[in-house]
């Protein structure tokens, strides 16, 4: 018998979905830092079994959208909720219960598994993590809970073991040796803008966009031409840093994990270029894969 299934995993901004995303696949497939919206796009990333595979979905944390990317974002997470066979739904020690109000009834509706993943028990006490349990199996009777720490990976094998459990029987739904949906070049962008969301503050990280114009493979060496796009001609100049240094050095961080990703040596070429107000464009949005056409 072979299970299969999707397992998605949804909740508020900065509660460690990527993290853990990251733990259950065994490999970097989503991109993290300390910023909220980090993650755009659901990502998916596969882990098979000589019976089993597991599809795990990471999602944008619900936010309420002041650009049409955002309501993207939003139309994301909804989905995730829609197409599960299994649910992850991620809080962390501290969320209050009126941080949960968007989800709910969406939530209770729904007749599958339903897993409560508390992370970052590494940073609370005994007494707050109590209190939590109690707060989200008040909140969510149906579902089984499970407090852990997904930077510390504690916890985590016994959520993979149930999740495996849970798995209904089907046939693979990608192939066997497939790791994630997206395309190397996808995975390029994401490493990018990692290091503008590291590195750049206040608005710049959010007004930017990371788009792979050449990616042309010659034996071990990879030569890709990226086009980072920001909204204003003063996002453009902080961008790029006094003679070009801040530029560089997202340059130089960012082709350090790309070759640890391909498992090639890289020569990466970065451009900025302004595009005024592009996260409110439709035709933009289509353009780097938010809206499909």
């Amino acid at each position: 018998m072979h299970k299969a299934g999707f397992v998605n995993i949804v909740g508020n901004p900065n509660v460690g979905k990527s993290t853990l995303m990251n733990n259950l696949v065994g490999e970097r497939i989503s991109i993290i830092t300390s910023k909220a919206q980090t993650t755009r796009h659901r990502i998916m990333g596969i882990v098979n079994g000589d019976d089993f595979q597991i599809v795990y979905s990471d999602t944008p944390g619900v936010l309420t959208p002041n650009y049409k990317l955002q309501e993207t974002m939003l139309s994301f997470s909804q989905s995730a909720l829609v197409d599960a066979d299994i649910l992850l739904y991620v809080t962390d020690t501290v969320e209050t219960v009126d941080k949960h109000q968007q989800y709910i009834q969406k939530v209770q509706a729904l007749d599958i598994p339903i897993l409560v993943v508390i992370n970052k028990i590494d940073l609370s006490n005994q007494e707050s993590l109590e209190k939590q349990v109690e707060a989200m199996q008040a909140i969510f009777p149906k579902a089984e809970i499970f407090p852990i720490s997904a930077l510390r990976k504690f916890n985590i094998q016994n959520l993979l073991n149930r999740i495996q459990a849970l798995l209904p029987e089907s046939p693979p739904y990608f192939d066997k040796d497939a790791l994630t949906d997206k395309p190397a070049r996808f995975f390029v962008t994401e490493i990018i803008r990692e290091k503008i969301l590291l590195y750049y503050q206040k608005e710049i990280p959010y007004a930017t966009e990371v788009v792979v114009e050449a990616f042309l493979e010659d034996n071990n060496m990879v030569k890709i031409n990226a086009l980072i796009i920001v909204e204003r001609d003063t996002q453009k100049g902080i961008i790029i840093g006094h003679g070009g240094k801040a530029l560089k050095k997202v340059g130089t961080e960012a082709r350090h994990d790309i070759e640890s990703f391909l498992q090639k040596k890289v020569f990466l070429q970065l451009f900025v270029k302004v595009d005024k107000d592009w996260r409110n464009k439709e035709n933009q949005l289509k353009t780097f894969g938010y809206i499909q056409s």
